[in-house]
C-alpha cells in the first residue's frame, strides 16, 4: 500500500493557504493591514524560533546560508503578506487574491529554467498554461467593473507585486535553502520578514487594533496554523519536488478560497467565473504530472 503522505501533504498545504486569503478578509474589519502582519510575523517569528531552540534544529554555520533564508522571507513573508492582507483590506475580494496568487505557477516556470536549471517538461507547460487561462476567466469579466463586484486597480496591482515577490522567494528558497533545517529555515525567514513588516507599520500604518475576539482568533489563526503549518508545509514541498510542480499547486487554491468566502462572507462567483476555477483545476492536475 503506498504511503499516503505524498497524496496528504499537498492538500494539506492547498487547504492551508487557501485560509491565509479567508484570514485577511476576516481580520480586514479589525485591524489595519500593515499593523496586523507586523504583529503577526514577529509571533511567528517568536513561535518558530522557540520550537527551533527546544528542537535543537540545525542552524546555517555561516553567515551566507542566514542571508539567504532572511531574505527570502523578507519576499515571501513580508512583501508577500503585507500586499495580499493591504489589497484585501482595499477591496480586493478573497478569492480572487487567491485567484492572483495562481499566476505565480506560470512566472515560476518561465523563471525555474534559467534560475534553477531547471527544465519543465511539455505536459508541464500544457498544465500551467491550462491553469493560467482558467485563471484568467475568473479574472477578466471583474476588471474594470462599474459596479461594486468591480476590482479597485491599484489592490490588484499590490497583490501582482506580492505575488512576484512570493516567486523570487520559492526560487531563491529551492536554490540555497535546500540542505537546511526546515524549522530553524523557517524561523529565520520570519525574522527578515519582521525587519521589513515592522519598519513599515511604525511609518505607513495606523496602529488599528481594535482587540476584539474575532481579530485574536483571525491572529491565533494566521500565525499557529496558516503561518507556521504552511510555511513548514511549503518548504518541505519546495525541497522535495521540482519548484513549478510545487508552484502549480496555487492553482488549487482559488477554488478553495473561493468556497470557503461564499460561505463566510457570501462573496459569490459567477458561473463563468467558477468554469474557469474548474479549468483551472484540471491545468494544475496536468501540471503536477510533470
Amino acid at each position: 500500500m503506498p504511503a499516503p503522505a505524498p497524496f496528504l501533504v499537498p492538500a494539506l498545504f492547498v487547504l492551508i493557504w487557501a485560509t491565509g486569503f479567508v484570514a485577511a478578509r476576516f481580520v480586514a474589519p479589525h485591524a489595519e493591514a500593515f499593523t496586523f502582519v507586523a504583529i503577526r510575523v514577529v509571533a511567528v517569528a517568536l513561535v518558530l524560533g522557540g520550537l527551533a531552540l527546544v528542537l535543537r534544529a540545525r542552524w546555517p554555520r555561516g553567515r551566507t546560508g542566514w542571508l539567504h533564508a532572511a531574505f527570502a522571507g523578507v519576499l515571501m513573508q513580508g512583501i508577500y503578506v503585507i500586499g495580499v492582507f493591504w489589497s484585501v483590506q482595499h477591496g480586493l475580494p478573497a478569492g480572487i487574491a487567491a485567484l492572483v496568487g495562481s499566476f505565480q505557477p506560470l512566472l515560476t516556470a518561465t523563471l525555474a529554467g534559467p534560475a534553477l536549471g531547471e527544465p519543465v517538461s511539455r505536459r508541464r507547460w500544457f498544465g500551467i498554461a491550462t491553469g493560467f487561462a482558467g485563471a484568467l476567466f475568473v479574472l477578466l469579466p471583474k476588471i474594470g467593473a462599474s459596479d461594486s463586484a468591480g476590482i479597485p486597480v491599484a489592490a490588484l496591482a499590490a497583490c501582482l507585486f506580492a505575488m512576484a515577490a512570493m516567486t523570487g522567494g520559492t526560487l531563491l528558497q529551492k536554490r540555497y535553502g535546500a540542505g537546511g533545517d526546515l524549522l530553524s529555515n523557517a524561523a529565520i525567514q520570519f525574522v527578515g520578514a519582521a525587519l521589513l513588516a515592522v519598519p513599515v507599520a511604525l511609518i505607513f500604518g495606523t496602529g488599528g487594533f481594535d482587540a476584539s475576539t474575532s481579530l485574536w482568533l483571525g491572529l491565533a489563526w494566521s500565525v499557529l496554523v496558516n503561518s507556521v503549518g504552511g510555511i513548514l508545509l511549503l518548504l518541505f514541498l519546495i525541497r522535495r519536488g521540482a519548484v513549478a510542480g510545487v508552484a502549480a499547486l496555487l492553482f488549487l487554491v482559488p477554488p478553495v478560497s473561493a468556497a470557503m468566502a461564499y460561505a463566510l462572507f457570501g462573496e459569490a462567483l459567477a458561473p463563468i467565473q467558477m468554469g474557469g476555477m474548474v479549468i483551472a483545476t484540471l491545468g494544475v492536475a496536468l501540471a503536477s504530472q510533470g
